[in-house]
């Protein structure tokens, strides 16, 4: 595949099941072990898939939106961004709430073409910061994002997993999209 093969675009309602598929497979790996079974066992693709064909269809207001890669006409990847919604974020930081690249299709340019988009499209609306979060287990991921320009900073919250009330421990990553005053 060339670089000209791949691309990243905005979803369609037609992406959903695509997305969801890819979805329930990253879910799945990234929370192997760390989930009672029985929840790892509800990262179903078709439920997935329904609930991004629903936000599609109706999505909510502001800068909402879900972002495909393709490899040619094949959706291998995504990304969701929004507003932020911690509470100590501020007005003017975005958040990717999602990303994720099918198993076989990572290493090939696709994850980053997905966080360089997003930021964009954050930059372009107005934030100034963005964040995302993060499974403390998931240090390939974690790896990832530091290589794109994200760090920690500091803080970190306590999923809650199951309807037993497990929780999984994540830790915030940020990355400022404006140029301080003084950086030249």
């Amino acid at each position: 595949m060339t670089s000209a093969d791949a691309s990243v675009r905005s979803a369609t309602v037609n992406d959903a099941p695509a997305v969801g598929q890819t979805q329930a497979l990253v879910w799945q790996e990234a929370y192997d072990g760390i989930v009672p079974p029985q929840v790892h066992a509800a990262f179903d693709p078709q439920a997935f898939a329904a609930g991004w064909r629903d936000s599609l269809r109706t999505p909510p207001e502001g800068v909402h939106r879900l972002l495909v890669s393709c490899a040619g006409d094949a959706v291998v990847g995504f990304v969701a961004i929004g507003p932020s919604q911690d509470p100590d974020a501020g007005q003017t930081t975005g958040e990717i709430t999602a990303l994720g690249v099918h198993p076989m299709h990572r290493r090939q340019g696709h994850g980053s073409r997905l966080v360089n988009a997003a930021v964009d499209i954050l930059r372009e609306a107005g934030a100034e910061h963005v964040a995302i979060w993060c499974l403390v287990e998931h240090e390939s991921l974690r790896a990832f994002l530091t290589g794109s320009g994200l760090t920690p900073d500091g803080a970190f919250r306590d999923r809650v997993i199951s309807p037993e009330e497990d929780t999984a421990r994540e830790v915030r990553l940020v990355a400022t999209l404006v140029e301080e005053p003084g950086d030249d």
